[in-house]
């Protein structure tokens, strides 16, 4: 006699909300030298990624404006690639742990205690990769081109307006971590690499502020003008005067302070409770549904 087959339970794959919430409560329970060490690296890949970005923005003469900023974007999203694909902690993706601070995984001190410490991370290792460039002299590729570029780009950095970075700050994490989440739909490398390239993309091309990627690009900028021999302005044809509003003071303020706000709220709040919040309406219609 023949049994009749059992029918199969169909398993529905989790929603990428809850993988988001897997996600952000692994950085926060992750061991702290552990978080350190990969929130180093993070900060060391978007370093590198910025250097990307200068070499490919500098000399482009009379190219379209728009099609310039398209070439940096993608080459800078090589970082976000890198975070990702090798492994790191990025304080602008862990703002993603607000899922499981709202679905009380985790308590404040314990989120807060994990943005501190991947903040802190990043710093290093940007500032490690801040000490190599120098020391590598690479402000004076193309005759010096490459380090004007740099102070130009500190420098606007610096001027935008208190709420204008703030706004810059949202518009720009809003765009990684819907990035991130992407990723969350595939578990194929390349796959992953090519989502996230658009969004990095867009962001960097149309001028948003990143604050890990500011924490190696202001600073670079201002030890240009502070460290390069006076042979390198008198090539160009400047002087360093010029860049004396680059300060570190002037970077926290106008800068560092609103941006790190604006990236906070932009993929903790908007991105990562917002998807939250449209989960708990479709969790509790299910609910009332049955």
């Amino acid at each position: 006699m023949t049994k009749s087959p059992v029918p199969s339970v169909a398993h529905s794959e989790p929603s990428l909300c809850v993988l988001a919430q897997q996600y952000g409560y692994a950085k926060v329970v992750k061991s702290p030298k552990q978080s350190m060490g990969l929130a180093m690296f993070a900060g060391a890949f978007i370093a590198l990624a910025f250097v990307f970005y200068i070499t490919v923005t500098t000399g482009a003469g009379d190219a379209p404006w728009g099609l310039v900023r398209l070439a940096g974007g993608l080459a800078f999203s090589l970082g976000l690639m890198l975070v990702v694909i090798c492994g790191a902690e990025l304080f602008t993706s862990t703002v993603l742990s607000t899922l499981s601070f709202a679905e009380k995984r985790v308590t404040a001190s314990q989120l807060l205690g994990c943005w501190a410490r991947v903040f802190f991370g990043n710093f290093i290792g940007a500032s490690m990769m801040l000490v190599l460039v120098l020391m590598a002299g690479m402000y004076q590729l193309d005759h010096g081109q490459w380090g004007l570029n740099a102070l130009s780009i500190a420098q606007h950095k610096i001027h935008h307006g208190w709420w204008q970075a703030f706004a810059l700050g949202v518009l720009c994490n809003m765009l990684v971590c819907l990035g991130v989440w992407m990723t969350f739909a595939s578990r194929d490398p390349l796959t992953r690499a090519v989502l996230l390239m658009l969004p990095v993309a867009m962001f960097v091309s149309s001028g948003f502020e990143h604050s890990i990627a500011n924490l190696f690009m202001v600073p670079l900028g201002i030890a240009i003008a502070e460290f390069a021999p006076v042979s390198f302005f008198q090539n160009l044809g400047i002087h360093a005067a010029d860049y004396h509003d680059l300060t570190l003071v002037n970077f926290i303020l106008n800068n560092l302070i609103p941006v790190t706000l604006g990236n906070i709220v932009g993929g903790g709040v908007i991105v990562g409770l917002g998807y939250w919040l449209i989960e708990q309406a479709s969790a509790e219609s299910k609910q009332q549904g049955q």
